[in-house]
């Protein structure tokens, strides 16, 4: 069965929800500073965004607050995202933890991590709704660590149940991974070793 070509699904739903100088409002949920970087200098050509900063899974605040502090860094200097806010969500990492309860021990990629990726997409749809986006999208997907078909599954299963549009993506494609590299290392982000919570750590998960 043929992949589905994520980057090309983006581009068609830019052309249709950006007709005529359309800029909609866009939620886009943020896993740290250099995942975000080229995919707001991307989004932010066509759509109004807000950042939705939701990672309940970094379970270390030091590192938490390291990962939030430099995306705010990165909206206060970076010309692309003049104006852009970054909205910090409120849920604790026991809300990840009480989702992952008997994952603990799944590999890297596994079972765990796809109940982490529906935790943070269902808060950023459900904070999109009742903010009045129309839209929401995420960072995951311009990581080659993350599989892009199963986060926009998720993303899809919850928009058909939340009301907000989902953005579907693969911002790692025609580039956009190296762009992100490229651009972290303009702004000197920080780049993590570990995608955020514990068990990744232990195991040296990628980033984001």
């Amino acid at each position: 069965m043929n992949k589905v070509n994520y980057q090309r699904k983006t581009e068609r739903a830019i052309q249709r929800l950006c007709a005529e100088g359309r800029r909609p409002r866009l939620l886009l949920h943020a896993c740290c500073a250099p995942c975000s970087s080229y995919v707001l200098e991307y989004l932010s050509e066509y759509f109004d965004l807000t950042i939705f900063f939701c990672n309940p899974n970094i379970t270390n605040p030091a590192e938490y607050c390291k990962r939030l502090d430099e995306l705010r860094r990165l909206c206060r200097e970076a010309p692309f995202c003049r104006g852009i806010e970054v909205v910090e969500d409120s849920v604790s990492s026991g809300v990840f933890l009480a989702a992952v309860s008997g994952l603990e021990a799944e590999p890297e990629g596994g079972k765990r991590c796809g109940e982490c990726f529906r935790l943070r997409l269902s808060r950023t749809a459900e904070y999109a709704r009742t903010h009045g986006f129309p839209l929401f999208a995420t960072t995951l997907t311009v990581s080659p660590h993350k599989d892009a078909e199963r986060i926009n599954l998720i993303g899809q299963e919850i928009a058909g149940t939340c009301g907000p549009e989902y953005l579907p993506s693969d911002f790692k494609k025609r580039g956009g991974y190296e762009r992100s590299l490229a651009l972290s290392a303009e702004y000197g982000l920080y780049r993590q070793s570990f995608c955020g919570c514990a068990f990744s750590a232990r195991r040296d998960g990628g980033n984001g």
